[in-house]
């Protein structure tokens, strides 16, 4: 079970971290944090391995950072310098396969409720 908490509304320019707490007994070998804007496709936002290897779509990157705390089984997505356009659903989502960009949605088999984050 995933479970994303830290949405919000926040102008233009702030900052917001996400968070996704797993649990269960997932074999997790990617943890992806996606989003959609309505009337749009999901799209991934970043993904980070196991092994701690992270990639970020090019729309994000310089701004988002994905990271995980092991020993509470939480992944984060801190996201500063938010942009009107960052404005979507976000999701987290699991794997049990190694990481890939572009991610496939069909390749993450486990995914939270998704948290809102609105951008003014």
């Amino acid at each position: 079970q995933l479970v994303e908490s830290g949405g919000g509304s926040v102008q233009a320019g702030g900052a917001l971290t996400l968070s996704c707490a797993a649990s269960g007994n997932i074999d997790r070998r990617c943890m992806g944090w996606f989003r959609q804007a309505p009337g749009k496709e999901r799209e991934g936002v970043a993904v980070m391995g196991r092994d701690g290897r992270t990639i970020y779509a090019d729309s994000v990157k310089g701004r988002f950072t994905i990271s995980g705390d092991n020993a509470k089984n939480t992944v984060y997505l801190q996201m500063n310098s938010l942009k009107s356009e960052d404005t979507a659903l976000y999701f987290c989502a699991a794997a049990t396969s190694v990481c890939n960009w572009p991610p496939a949605l069909s390749a993450y088999p486990y995914w939270g409720q998704g948290t809102q984050v609105t951008v003014s």
